[in-house]
């Protein structure tokens, strides 16, 4: 049986958060994953994991960080044309971080 994807209006998945929350501590679903975070959360959501260029939650793209960690949050992945300008990590990043 396949399980229908869950749809969040921005109330319902605010309302989700909240729930979540109040669960307290949750141990990561997903242990050595580096992404095991937001795969905890995907989880958590009903949210069925995927690596599309596309928001995860309807259409909110969810973003999780470790709270002991100084790594960026990476919001996006695609080099703009033409490649060879690698204006991404020499303008982008320098700029807005």
């Amino acid at each position: 049986m396949v399980k229908k994807p869950v749809i969040y209006t921005k109330q319902s998945l605010i309302n989700r958060f909240k729930e979540i929350a109040a669960m307290g501590w949750i141990c990561n679903a997903r242990r050595g994953n580096v992404g095991g975070v937001g795969n905890t959360l995907e989880d958590l959501l009903g949210i069925k994991e995927n690596n599309l260029p596309m928001p995860n939650a309807s259409e909110w793209e969810l973003k999780t960080q470790r709270a002991d960690t100084t790594s960026l949050t990476t919001l996006f992945h695609i080099e703009p044309s033409p490649r060879a300008v690698r204006f991404v990590p020499q303008v982008l990043l320098l700029k807005y971080g």
